[in-house]
Order: C-alpha cells, then structure tokens, then sequence
C-alpha cells in the first residue's frame, strides 16, 4: 500500500472521528492479531470508500440465536404472491419453468454461481442450489442484530440485497462465516461479493470485527472502483411478519 493511499484514509478518518486502528465501542475479538491494515479511501460511492464508515467491535457471543428469530423463512415481505425464496430464483436463474403460473420455480439454470464459477441445473427438491444471505443471520446476530426488533431482522432475512442464488455445497463450507474467515473459491466473483456484504452491514448498522474490517478492505483494494451496491427492501418488515 502506498503512504499516498494510507494518508488518504487517515484523512478520511480524521473527519469522520475514527481511528484507523480502533473500534468505535467495544473491545476487539482480534485482539492479539496482526495489525489493522488501513484502506485506501476509494473513490466517492465505492464499496472501499464504505468500509471505513462501519463500526468495528468485537464479536458479540452466539447466546441465544435461533432461525426463528429472523422469522419464518422466506415470508413474502413485499406483498408480491410469491416467497423471497422463490422472487430470488426467478432474479438469478436463466431458462426458468413454473408451477401453477408465474411464481414457484420448478427448474432453472444458474449461468455462472458466484461461488464456484460454474453453471449449475435447479430442479426443485433435487437441487445444487442453495440461496445464500451473503451476511449470514448467525453473523449477524452476533454484530448487532440481536439488540433489533423483530421486524428488522426478518427484513434482512428476506432482504434481496443480501441474497443471492449460489451452488449447495459452496455455501455448506461458508457456514456463518464473514469475509475473514470464508471468501468465494472463485475469484473474480469477490469483488462483488464483499461489496454487498458492505452494503447490507452499512445499510443495517451491522459492526465488523477488525479483521473482518482488513479482509474486506483486502479484497476491495483491487477493485477500487467497485460500486457499493443499493437498493433491496426497506430495513423494517410489515407488521404481520413476526419473529420473537
């Protein structure tokens, strides 16, 4: 990294009252890793530019997470007819069939997962397809969401900035794990990939560990005119949508 690119981000920070080295309350799960590594500021309305802005803290524990808590899996939160579920596979997939009209997908072909890079057949109940929260609901419970109410975290449960369509396995070896600990085999695709994490963490209030902070920061220096991704749903679900 050059000293040009680490004075642009002290300065960046110096407005903004964070340290590039310190969290903004709380203590660090990485304490005793390798330093912070600062990144470059990026241009205006980067993903890199974005992840200066989150909060960095220690990982909060796991106590108490459960899937319910985020609601019942894939709730139509935006009044379409059709699951989350089912709204993203008809986003992603090429060559879609239907059951019943336009809504549940019953086979389909992903052009290119963003895990592996390869193309991959959906049969409904014998799929390879999983569709994935690019913020894992257990990460996040762990980074603020369990101070949310309910109807906040549904929203990021069925949020479709957060999801995407992704091959099966890939996803069972990602697990809850954040851009320092799991990044996508192929690797043209992370770019992208820890550009929407970014977003949905900046969009939520969700904090990153320092090394979570570093990884991201890894990634996004290569790409450093990598959008921030927009847009999804509203950070609140409708009242009906419950979750304990």
């Amino acid at each position: 990294m050059t000293a040009a690119a680490v004075s642009a981000l002290a300065a960046l920070l110096a407005l903004t009252g964070c340290s590039p080295y310190e969290g903004r309350g709380g203590s660090d799960s990485d304490a005793g890793a390798s330093p912070s590594v600062p990144a470059p500021e990026g241009r205006a309305g980067s993903a890199l530019r974005a992840v200066a802005s989150l909060d960095v803290k220690g990982r909060a524990p796991k106590t108490g997470y459960d899937r319910d808590r985020f609601g019942s899996p894939w709730a139509d939160t935006d009044s379409n007819g059709c699951g989350t579920r089912d709204d993203i596979l008809k986003r992603d997939l090429r060559a879609t069939a239907f059951r019943d009209g336009d809504c549940v997908v019953v086979s389909g072909t992903l052009p290119q997962d963003p895990y592996t890079g390869r193309s991959l057949r959906y049969e409904r109940g014998r799929s390879k397809v999983d569709i994935d929260h690019v913020v894992a609901l257990s990460d996040a419970w762990q980074k603020g969401a369990q101070q949310w109410p309910g109807s906040k975290r549904v929203a990021l449960a069925n949020d479709p900035l957060n999801l995407i369509a992704v091959d099966a396995s890939a996803n069972r070896q990602k697990g809850d794990g954040d851009a320092a600990t799991w990044l996508p085999a192929f690797k043209a695709a992370r770019c992208d990939y820890v550009a929407h994490q970014v977003a949905v963490k900046k969009k939520y209030g969700l904090w990153v560990t320092r090394g979570e902070r570093d990884a991201m920061a890894r990634v996004l220096t290569s790409c450093p005119r990598e959008r921030l991704p927009a847009g999804g749903g509203p950070t609140e679900a409708p009242a009906r949508f419950s979750a304990k």
